[in-house]
């Protein structure tokens, strides 16, 4: 495991994985909201944003976790590892408003210059991204190797997978 794609709706635990197998097999550590967001949450331009992304992606060792569609594609084909953490609906809403209550107010560490923060926009993203995203997500994976695709359609897979590929469980 050197390229990893890591890819799943917001409250799904994207980012606590990406940072806790960056920490265990020593690889470098992108997250897409990171790139895509600039200070106090404004956007970087979409060209530029897929230019760094796909500049990652041709590095040799990775951990990229975000599901951002423009080049989802590029980033299953360059993985040796593809994780889709293909959780419920209801289990996102929880994890959204876990993250926003235990976070509420402080800055994202994988998203510098920006705090915590929920809105209606981003609550309707998250209660429509299975219906919205699943699908094609789906279907892209299933183009590639399945040797080297894991797909968790919960926490408790989750850790009992990474409990015993790495011998300890996941820090929250």
């Amino acid at each position: 495991m050197e390229r990893i794609c890591i890819i799943g709706g917001s409250g799904t635990g994207k980012t606590t994985l990406s940072n806790n197998l960056g920490k265990e097999l020593n690889l470098p550590v992108y997250h897409i909201d990171g790139i895509h967001h600039l200070k106090d949450w404004k956007i970087r331009d979409k060209e530029e944003r897929d230019k760094i992304i796909l500049e990652k992606v041709a590095e040799t060792k990775w951990i990229i976790d975000g599901t951002y569609r423009s080049t989802l594609q590029q980033r299953l084909e360059k993985a040796d590892s593809v994780i889709y953490l293909d959780y419920s609906t209801f289990a996102q809403i929880i994890g959204v408003l876990k993250r926003f209550i235990k976070n509420h107010g402080k800055e994202k560490e994988e998203i510098p210059g920006c705090k915590e923060q929920m809105n209606w926009n981003f609550f309707l993203l998250v209660l429509n991204w299975r219906k919205n995203k699943r699908e094609e997500i789906l279907e892209k994976i299933n183009i590639i190797d399945n040797n080297k695709v894991y797909i968790f359609n919960n926490r408790k897979q989750l850790n009992k997978w990474y409990k015993n590929t790495f011998g300890k469980k996941i820090e929250y």
